[in-house]
């Protein structure tokens, strides 16, 4: 009988410990997290999902921050310390992604590229593409002629 006590005793104190070592580890991930001022993981993937779904809509820094639950300004700065840019400037790197994809298929007028990709016209794509890419849509739309 002393056995069993003693064995259900130890097995008492081994979940014991067992259960302040999860906590600690749940709470020191959860506390480097906010000190380095990142999104959730979580968060992270619901802001990246919706920007793709919704690259074509004018999107607002309240659209995104609610997402996260966070205020607008929380949210840039958690989302500059996740993704090291700017929600603007990832947004604006998925659309010319996006608007290069619709180019190369060459079934499209730029002007209905760039309306489906998010620009608000024409020479804002080309503005934009010639900024960050390096060439016009005319030009990358051209390439898959040879």
């Amino acid at each position: 009988m002393r056995k069993e006590r003693a064995s259900l005793h130890y097995l008492d104190a081994l979940l014991t410990q067992l259960g302040v070592h999860l906590l600690r580890a749940n709470t020191h991930d959860k506390s480097s997290a906010k000190a380095k001022g990142k999104l959730s993981s979580y968060n992270a993937k619901r802001v990246q999902v919706f920007m793709k779904e919704n690259l074509s809509r004018k999107l607002t820094l309240a659209d995104l921050a609610a997402i996260c639950d966070l205020s607008p300004s929380h949210f840039v700065n958690a989302f500059k310390a996740t993704f090291g840019q700017s929600p603007y400037r990832y947004l604006l790197g998925l659309r010319l992604a996006y608007a290069e994809k619709l180019l190369a298929g060459r079934n499209m007028t730029i002007v209905q590229v760039a309306h489906l990709s998010g620009f608000s016209s024409q020479s804002h794509l080309t503005s934009a593409m010639s900024k960050y890419k390096g060439e016009t849509p005319f030009r990358i739309q051209g390439r898959t002629d040879k």
